[in-house]
């Protein structure tokens, strides 16, 4: 039985996963995207998000708890400043994975982990989504054969194909 065994060692001893858990990390918070394998990912989104909450509250306390994760100035910086303000409305789910397919020389499955607040594609089709009117279902009578698909616009008449008159060879 699997019992209390949540974590992804990842085929690495302890201070090895922290080391490289904490330099993916400062990538993805810097860079707010970063291309790795599916196993990486899911282990670096348990790993950053909590680290994402604490940024929402700006005291020296937050500051020195994720800088003992991260061990990066600039990252903690960018954190605080910029990633902060984006995602304090956010309850939550700050990170998105998408499977971009298998690596070719081990056929691992890659991915993009990326920050959901800063994919501009994203979100400007959820905006454009939006602005759609809602469809509703019409549980009225079925239309005839004989009317138009278009309002306003009769259907077009059955022609019968005129036969084409055959002149004899010389």
């Amino acid at each position: 039985m699997r019992h209390q065994k949540k974590i992804n060692h990842l085929g690495r001893k302890s201070a090895h996963r922290k080391a490289m858990l904490s330099n993916m990390a400062s990538s993805l918070i810097i860079h707010k995207r970063i291309h790795t394998t599916v196993a990486k990912a899911k282990a670096l989104r348990i790993f950053v998000e909590p680290l994402i909450t604490k940024s929402k509250e700006d005291s020296t306390h937050s500051r020195r708890m994720v800088f003992g994760y991260l061990q990066n100035k600039e990252a903690v910086t960018e954190l605080f400043r910029e990633i902060s303000k984006k995602i304090m409305e956010r309850p939550g789910g700050y990170t998105r994975i998408l499977k971009t397919g298998n690596r070719f020389g081990d056929n691992a499955e890659m991915c993009l982990i990326e920050l959901v607040d800063y994919n501009e594609t994203m979100l400007t089709a959820k905006d454009e989504g939006k602005a759609k009117a809602t469809r509703r279902r019409r549980g009225g009578v079925k239309k005839k054969a004989t009317e138009s698909p278009v309002k306003g616009t009769e259907p077009e008449p059955e022609v019968a194909p005129t036969p084409v008159e055959e002149k004899p060879e010389e």
